[in-house]
């Protein structure tokens, strides 16, 4: 693949110069996708800020504080339960890391409070790039899916409030396997749907944990930093990093 200077530097501020500048595999023609799939964490699709605004409105001037706390038991509540043998859903676990978190921070979490800061997660909307650009990678032949740990209830609702109807050929959720990811058997679950090689399937993560855990299980890994988050330090990174879904697209046009 030739590139010329000024593609050059477009691809540069996209952040995919590495993987324009990747051969094509051995034996594929010029015009042959790289990737046949695009399988989505919830995050890059679905924007959480709705729950942060909750959070503030209810708990004015701690509201990013009690958000960073819930955040980190609500995962961490996820991996023990997995790693217990005990699954709980996403649903379940976000509402058990949301009572500590506020008994951690000392806040008065009644049960009106806990129901409004737990509603905004069922029908979420999408980010204001993620429907132009979906559009596109399916119009293009890209199969796309859902791979999250949120439940099937709550991807659907999302979908549906997106108006995102009609272009996830997989909705799956973790659920299935009853784990979280990163348990490599949440991952099986995009190859399982797809019928593709791992390599043909490229994973987008939100969180750099699920960008590490993807590239573990060996699919090629693409990290929308929403957040401007800094790297996990967990001995591999991404194959590319963007802030939303055009340099997605930006990467998934430059690996053709």
């Amino acid at each position: 693949m030739t590139i010329d200077r000024r593609t050059f530097l477009d691809l540069a501020a996209a952040g995919v110069v590495a993987s324009a500048l990747r051969p094509p595999p051995s034996g594929a023609g010029a015009d042959r996708p790289r990737f046949k799939a695009v399988a989505f964490d919830a995050f890059p699709i679905f924007d959480p800020r709705p729950v942060s605004a909750r959070a503030e409105m209810l708990f004015p001037g701690r509201g990013a504080e009690l958000i960073n706390a819930w955040r980190t038991r609500q995962f961490e509540y996820q991996w023990l339960h997995s790693l217990a043998g005990r699954y709980s859903d996403f649903w379940n676990t976000t509402e058990e890391g949301l009572v500590y978190a506020a008994r951690q921070l000392r806040l008065e979490l009644t049960s009106e409070k806990r129901a409004q800061l737990m509603q905004p997660y069922i029908g979420l909307t999408s980010w204001p790039d993620v429907p132009a650009a979906l559009t596109s990678l399916k119009s293009s032949g890209m199969r796309l899916a859902f791979l999250s740990n949120m439940t099937r209830e709550m991807l659907d609702a999302g979908i549906r409030a997106s108006k995102l109807e009609g272009l996830f050929e997989h909705v799956l959720s973790t659920d299935r396997v009853r784990t979280h990811k990163p348990d490599p058997r949440a991952y099986q679950l995009a190859l399982d749907a797809f019928g593709l090689e791992r390599e043909e399937i490229l994973f987008v993560a939100f969180a750099g944990w699920d960008a590490a855990g993807a590239k573990w299980f060996g699919y090629p890994t693409f990290w929308v930093n929403r957040l401007d988050a800094p790297p996990e330090e967990l001995g591999v990174r991404p194959d590319g990093v963007g802030r939303d879904l055009n340099d997605l697209q930006a990467f998934v046009a430059a690996s053709r």
